[in-house]
């Protein structure tokens, strides 16, 4: 069983350090003009394994085992030169990131708001109609 968790592990690593090689990290150069952007990427990896064996006297002996493994690829920052010299520019999440998640949310609340004054406006239409037709029918 061991051996099995072992070949198990060594595989799901095998495959995580194929995953973080330089090459996946630092993107190909890209030219703009007159200056070049190399990105740079931040890699997360998790990964889990294990196995068990059993006994049972009329079935015999058994094992099973499993591992599994995920990977989380983001810009990280990235890298320019031009004539001037070599500057890092970070990719954080910033206040466009922000204004631009928030945007969903934004547009719902517009069309929200739209419904009510429509619904006001009707609201409003139909009181006047009923106010002029009583004034009518008074005269």
């Amino acid at each position: 069983m061991a051996n099995n968790v072992v070949e198990i592990l060594k595989g799901v690593v095998g495959e995580l350090r194929e995953i973080s090689k330089s090459e996946t990290i630092v993107g190909d150069p890209i030219t703009v003009g007159e200056k070049t952007v190399i990105p740079i990427v931040k890699i997360s990896v998790g990964f889990g394994a294990g196995g068990g064996q059993g006994e049972n006297e009329k079935a015999g002996t058994g094992f099973g085992g499993g591992g599994g493994g995920g990977a989380k690829i983001e810009p990280a920052a990235f890298i320019i030169m031009d004539k001037h010299g070599v500057s890092l520019l970070p990719a954080n999440k910033g206040k466009w990131d922000s204004i631009i998640d928030s945007i969903p949310g934004f547009a719902k609340k517009l069309s929200e708001m739209k419904n009510r004054m429509t619904d006001s406006d009707k609201s409003e239409s139909s009181a006047e109609n009923a106010s002029e037709s009583s004034d009518d029918e008074s005269k």
